[in-house]
């Protein structure tokens, strides 16, 4: 009895903190929905997708949220969104409703939407930026015509069973939840409006949930050691050693062998680690008050860019960051008492987008450091990140004891050159 009841208690323990993220404690996704009149069968709403996850966006093919109705509701028209399905209107003899679903699923629509069919904030395809990138970027809205006969703020029923997918699973919504109605300023700044009734939904993301294995792995390497510490062997699981492909493979001069699926499936690159990003950290310089890192992003995938990447490093040293070369910088500081993690990401019409694996499926920074010569050192690990973060999801480390060491005879200021020369060669094939 006693081990049954601590198994439920770990379950609901991890249960309720597999949505926690420590690097970003109180993100989320906030859906709002306010009601802005009453027509003579129902209501016109403005739908508010509000992404407060400080590094995690929605790539493309973008968002998508569902709901059931309480009642026997019907979406008679749309702006900025569209009903992924119609359903069963038969009943309707003619002003045929967008959408009859019980339970509908919304999606953006493209930015060549025609223009009568647009709302603010709309047609991006679902693409949104975390908050901490680009706070104007991170949001979406829609507005809909709600059909059913008798409604008013007193017989109006919230939706139920709210799902949001950012494209793929992993996202957890909460029940609607009536809130103070929203207020609205004119354009001219002298005139307040307000919602006639405001609910929030509230969704927070869980790796856990979105899928079993990690999404990206780390390898590290140094200027004072030869070895390359790889990432680990099916860092990401290998149940796509069937279907995976050799850099070299004919298969990849087919016409279309790199095209997007309907069903989202992905064509790697075989790797040892069989995983579809690979983070490299390199210790590249060491002066006398500074020290330089070498950031690469590789993309092992042929059938997948990731536009406006997100790339989060926790690391003591973040504290002091004197220069970042080639990507936007910006220090996260989840707690406000440390300061250790930042948020990398491209710079827009550059390399903002990571590209299909192949020749172009890399992107590099360096980052110029200053030192804390009371904390700083090469010894144990310090050197090399604490946790990493793709697209915001944590990617695989490899285990410490793993690491570039020192070499015995290194001092604190200099390594043989022998050393330098043979671990620049071996990372120039590795990374370059």
């Amino acid at each position: 009895m006693k081990f049954i009841t601590a198994a439920f208690v770990f379950l609901v323990l991890f249960s309720a903190a597999a949505a926690y993220d420590p690097l970003d404690p109180n993100g989320n996704v906030t859906i709002k929905w306010d009601i802005m009149s009453w027509t003579t069968d129902g209501y016109v709403a403005i739908v508010t997708l509000n992404n407060f996850q400080t590094f995690r966006h929605f790539m493309s093919p973008g968002w998508t949220i569902g709901w059931t109705w309480a009642k026997k509701e019907i979406i008679w028209g749309i702006n900025g969104a569209q009903a992924v399905e119609q359903g069963d209107c038969s009943k309707f003899k003619s002003n045929i409703p967008h959408s009859c679903k019980k339970s509908p699923a919304v999606v953006d629509l493209l930015p060549n939407a025609p223009y009568n069919q647009q709302y603010a904030n709309c047609c991006k395809g679902g693409v949104v930026a975390g908050w901490g990138q680009d706070p104007s970027a991170a949001v979406s809205q829609f507005q809909m015509t709600v059909g059913l006969s008798g409604t008013s703020n007193k017989t109006v029923k919230l939706p139920k069973n709210f799902t949001l997918l950012g494209p793929g699973p992993g996202y957890t919504c909460g029940p609607a939840k009536l809130v103070p109605a929203t207020k609205f300023l004119a354009p001219d700044g002298r005139r307040k409006t307000q919602a006639l009734m405001t609910w929030n939904v509230t969704c927070t993301y869980s790796q856990f949930m979105a899928r079993k294995n990690p999404n990206c792995c780390v390898s590290f390497s140094s200027f004072y050691n030869p070895e390359i510490t790889p990432c680990i062997s099916c860092a990401c699981g290998c149940q796509n050693n069937a279907t995976c492909v050799n850099s070299d493979s004919k298969i990849l001069q087919l016409v279309g062998a790199n095209n997007t699926r309907k069903d989202n499936t992905s064509l790697l690159q075989c790797t040892h680690h069989m995983c579809p990003v690979r983070v490299h950290w390199h210790v590249k310089t060491n002066y006398k008050e500074y020290w330089r890192v070498k950031i690469a992003i590789t993309n092992f995938n042929y059938r997948m860019n990731y536009s406006t990447w997100t790339l989060v490093i926790q690391h003591p040293n973040l504290n002091n960051v004197t220069q970042v070369f080639s990507f936007n910088y910006q220090p996260l500081v989840p707690y406000a008492s440390i300061n250790d993690t930042g948020m990398f990401y491209g710079m827009k019409y550059f390399n903002d987008v990571l590209m299909e694996a192949g020749v172009l499926g890399n992107v590099q920074s360096e980052v110029l450091l200053q030192k804390d010569l009371n904390t700083f050192t090469f010894k144990q690990g310090w050197a090399f990140p604490r946790k990493v973060y793709f697209n915001g999801d944590e990617c695989m480390l490899p285990p410490p004891d793993t690491y570039p060491f020192l070499p015995n005879s290194a001092s604190k200021s200099f390594l043989s050159l022998s050393v330098l020369a043979s671990s620049l060669f071996l990372l120039c094939m590795y990374i370059c």
